[in-house]
């Protein structure tokens, strides 16, 4: 069986976000700047410090104060020029390494000269030989003297 939809179903919590907003505004009286009786203890090593950045004649910027921007920059559609030189740069590079540019040839060549660049082989050691140089310093060290 379904159960009857309820006519208005985001009324709860429109209901709830009114009464949120109202418990909020009320609370908000409640807000208040602790610091503005506060004095400073005139013993303190910071008092003279602290009279000094918070007197109130202070003077503030202006917008005059604001530098002038400067002159020698380039203009910005510059920078888009050279952002579409780059993107075209990219798209070049891209086009001639692509994988139908080049193909494999004279890889036996290539490797056979690689091999020789590379030295002469190098067998692997063979197990008996480990097992001897192992036994020689063995047999060449000399345990610590005793205390």
């Amino acid at each position: 069986m379904n159960a009857p939809r309820p006519l208005f179903p985001n009324v709860r919590s429109a209901v709830r976000l009114i009464a949120a907003c109202g418990v909020g505004a009320l609370l908000s009286g409640c807000i208040g700047n602790p610091l503005v009786d506060a004095k400073v203890d005139p013993a303190s090593p910071v008092a003279a410090d602290v009279a000094r950045l918070t007197r109130t004649n202070r003077d503030y910027p202006s917008f005059s104060d604001i530098p002038k921007s400067p002159q020698d920059l380039r203009p910005v559609a510059a920078y888009g020029r050279e952002a579409d030189a780059i993107k075209l740069a990219g798209d070049k590079l891209v086009r001639e390494t692509g994988p139908e540019t080049w193909t494999l040839q004279n890889t036996e060549a290539f490797a056979a000269r690689a091999r020789r660049d590379s030295g002469p082989d190098i067998q692997p050691p063979q197990p008996g030989e480990a097992e001897a140089f192992a036994r020689e310093l063995r047999e060449r060290a000399t345990p610590p003297p005793p205390r």
